[in-house]
This record gives structure tokens, C-alpha cells and sequence, in this order.
């Protein structure tokens, strides 16, 4: 049964606590098998991948087929329907629409002292991007990805998919076509990280590594970070809906299994202080559930991670929302927008009865790649940023150095550092030899 706490009952807090600290992900130790993993990967190339590939996918492959070539995805394109393309497209546009006003501007100023002063950004040259295969198949995730990546300027894009015992989803494929894809790879699992990271005879290696994946794959990003760049480490998805009373149950129940769907650990969390419209929606849901494609998936969540908590007020709901930091949060209220206003820490919000989250998964425009557990406290959600790099830019006028040079001698000396205070007192004595006119 899905929890349920009042805020003004006398346990409140503890038992609140019990939901914060709640370990969703999988707690199975696969550290070490993962790193045996990538070693291998990097001794033995694609000789590692295809033996990987026939063990965990059920696949015979030989190194000169861990690729697609551009027919074999010609002929996977030419399956998908008119409809779903025309789909895809729409939600390509308007992600791409989304994250080109994300796109920060180089800056340049020259200061009181002459400095000149300023910034560059630049984009990774090659990115990887990681799709689940199997049941969690999502070419969503291909655009959220790829897109940003596109706008921001990467050079190569490489996509890593498994296809469990051969099977293909078109509208993968698709999205990689649609989003710019350059390379697509038929390998999963650590092996696939492996591959990106370091490299095979087949594969060269990128400098970014993003997309969702299993405990493999997570943990995989984690001991490759360092050797390229990732994206995050995510966990189960998650939704919080904060509702008043004047809400449609049967609409909050919807939104909260649209998240208990994805994965049985996923969470989905109600926050209203209307004890009616918490009863209601907990009787739709279970309602809802056995009427679900995923009902299995969908009633384990609920059963285990769900959670209804009735406030006094819509004021507290916001303070709760905050210590929970959602990945996803619904404000579905007469004025959405004030209570968002008070609120620091959540992935992504959606504004109004007319917001589902689930929309935001494909067609709204921002990116569905958000932090999950907690992390949105001290995170962001995927971005064209993501796939950038600043890089800082200075020049100092002789007359720059002699203003603010002696300081940096000064600060050099303290530190013990003698060459760097050497360093700037060498050009600091040929400046002050020179007529100040010619500074």
C-alpha cells in the first residue's frame, strides 16, 4: 500500500525522513563485474564486443557488423508509419527550437586597466549517447539527447543501442536520422561505455558520454568519468504532483501512474491539504492501475514508493517539495505560477492542469534528461550547455601588468612559489625601465 502521512500528525517527520532516505536504485553490487568489463573492452576491442554482445543480447555478431550501415537503416526507416513520423518530427522541432535559446554568448570587455578580458565557448568534438534497448527502447531519449548536442555544434555523434536477439526499433533509428546521428552501433550494456570511452578498431572514442541505462551502464559512466565527460548518474524517474482541491482526480491519477509505469522503482508522490481530493485520487488510481498495459510495473510502484501527503496548506506542500527536490513537479492549482515562484529545487516543472509531465517527455521542448534522486538540489536537467566548454581568454597591455602585477609577485611570494613570482617581476623590470609614455 502507497504511504500516507498528514503533516499535523506527531510522527510526521519521521516517518517523512523514511521517505527521503527510501533506496530505490538497484542495490546489486556490479562494480566489479563492470570493471572487468571495461578492461577487456580496452585489451581486446571489438573482439570483446561481439563475445559481450552474444552473451547479454543473444546476438552473433562479426567486428564488420557492430555497426549499421546506412542501408540497413534505410530499410528499418521505411517501416515506420507516416503518423509516428510525422510525430517525431514535430517533437524534434520543437526540442530544437527550445535548446537554441540556450546557446550562450562569447564575451570580450577590456577593464579599467587596460586587461583585456573575456570568455569563449566551444562545443565537445564528439559525443556519445547511450539508448537503452529492449522494453525501454525510447526514441525520445535519442532526440533529448542528440538535439541539444546538434544545436550546440558537436562535431561527431555516435549512438550505442543494443538490440536484444536481433530486434530493431525503427523509430530509433528514425530519431538518430531526424536528430543527425552519424554513427549508430548495435552494443549495450558496460561494454558500450567501455567502447565510447576508449575505443576499438571500429569505434573511435568520444569525449562525452550521455543517455539512461541500467546499473550496468551507470556504473559503467561512473568509472569511465574522468577518461570523457558524462552527463549524470540517473536513478528511477520520479514525479510530484501538488494539487488543491478544485483538481481532477482521475487527470492526477493518470500523471502519477504515467511515472509508475516506467519502472517499479519509480516514485510517484501526491502533496495536497485536501484530505478529499487525496482519497479521491487514491481510489482512482486504483481504479486506474489494472486497466494498464504495464499494470504489473505500474502497481509495484505505487505499492511500494507511492506516496499521499495532506498539508495544512499549499504553502508547506512547496516547503516539502523542496526537501524532496523532484525530478518532475506538477503544479496543478488555481495560480501554479505563485507557488512555483516559491520553490528552489525541482528537474523540471509543469504549470497547470493542462501541463501533464507526460507531455514533456516529447513534444513541449525542454529536455526529459533530468536529475533524480534528490540531485535537483544541486543539479540540472541535460542542456545544450552540456556539450560546451568555456574557455577563458585574457591579454594585459604592458600598462595592465604594471597595475596589478606587483600584487600577483606579492601573493606568488607567500604562497613560496618563487618562479611564478619571477615570472611576472621579469616583464614587471623591463616595463618600469621603459619611458611611461610607451606604457
Amino acid at each position: 500500500m502507497p504511504v500516507r502521512l498528514t503533516t499535523s500528525a506527531p510522527d510526521f517527520e519521521e516517518r517523512f525522513a523514511g521517505v527521503l532516505q527510501a533506496k530505490r536504485e538497484d542495490s546489486g553490487d556490479v562494480g566489479d563485474v563492470v570493471a572487468a568489463i571495461i578492461g577487456d573492452v580496452r585489451v581486446r576491442g571489438d573482439e570483446a564486443l561481439t563475445e559481450y554482445t552474444a552473451r547479454f543480447d543473444g546476438l552473433e555478431l562479426t567486428a564488420d557488423r557492430l555497426r549499421f550501415t546506412v542501408e540497413e537503416i534505410a530499410a528499418h526507416v521505411a517501416k515506420v508509419p507516416a503518423r509516428e513520423r510525422e510525430a517525431l518530427e514535430l517533437a524534434a522541432s520543437r526540442i530544437r527550437a527550445y535548446h537554441e535559446r540556450q546557446l550562450p554568448r562569447d564575451e570580450s570587455w577590456t577593464d579599467e586597466t587596460g586587461a583585456m578580458l573575456g570568455w569563449r565557448w566551444t562545443p565537445v568534438s564528439d559525443a556519445g549517447l547511450y539508448v537503452p534497448g529492449g522494453q525501454a527502447s525510447y526514441p525520445s531519449s535519442v532526440l533529448m539527447n542528440a538535439v541539444p548536442a546538434r544545436v550546440a555544434g558537436v562535431r561527431r555523434l555516435v549512438v550505442c543501442v543494443p538490440t536484444p536477439r536481433g530486434e530493431v526499433n525503427p523509430l530509433v533509428l528514425l530519431a538518430c536520422q531526424i536528430a543527425g546521428v552519424d554513427e549508430i552501433y548495435r552494443i549495450g550494456g558496460a561494454q558500450a561505455i567501455a567502447a565510447m570511452a576508449y575505443g576499438t578498431e571500429t569505434l573511435a572514442p568520444v569525449d562525452k558520454i550521455t543517455g539512461p541505462g541500467n546499473a550496468y551502464v551507470a556504473a559503467a559512466k561512473r568509472q569511465v568519468f574522468g577518461k570523457v565527460g558524462i552527463d549524470m548518474i540517473a536513478g528511477p524517474s520520479e514525479v510530484l504532483v501538488i494539487a488543491d482541491a478544485d483538481q481532477n482526480p482521475d487527470w492526477i491519477a493518470l500523471d502519477l501512474m504515467a511515472q509508475a509505469e516506467h519502472d517499479a522503482d519509480a516514485q510517484s508522490i501526491l502533496i495536497t491539504p485536501d484530505e478529499a481530493l487525496a482519497d479521491a485520487v487514491k481510489s482512482a488510481v486504483e481504479t486506474l492501475i489494472p486497466t494498464l498495459a504495464r499494470a504489473e510495473i505500474a502497481g509495484a510502484s505505487w505499492r511500494d514508493y507511492g506516496t499521499v501527503i495532506v498539508t495544512r496548506d499549499l504553502d508547506e506542500a512547496a516547503s516539502l517539495s523542496d526537501r524532496l527536490a523532484p525530478e518532475h513537479l506538477e503544479i496543478c492549482t488555481d495560480a501554479p505560477e505563485d507557488l512555483a515562484g516559491k520553490i528552489r529545487h525541482a528537474g523540471a516543472i509543469f504549470l497547470g492542469p493542462y501541463t501533464p509531465e507526460a507531455v514533456g517527455d516529447y513534444v513541449s521542448g525542454p529536455n526529459h534528461v533530468l536529475p533524480t534522486a534528490r540531485s535537483a538540489r544541486f543539479s540540472s536537467g541535460l542542456s545544450v550547455m552540456d556539450f560546451l566548454k568555456r574557455t577563458t581568454i585574457a591579454q594585459l597591455s604592458p600598462g595592465a601588468l604594471a597595475s596589478i602585477g606587483p600584487a600577483a609577485v606579492c601573493l606568488a611570494e607567500s604562497e613560496g612559489l618563487g618562479a611564478h613570482g619571477r615570472s611576472v617581476s621579469a616583464r614587471l623590470e623591463v616595463i618600469n625601465q621603459k619611458p611611461r609614455q610607451g606604457l
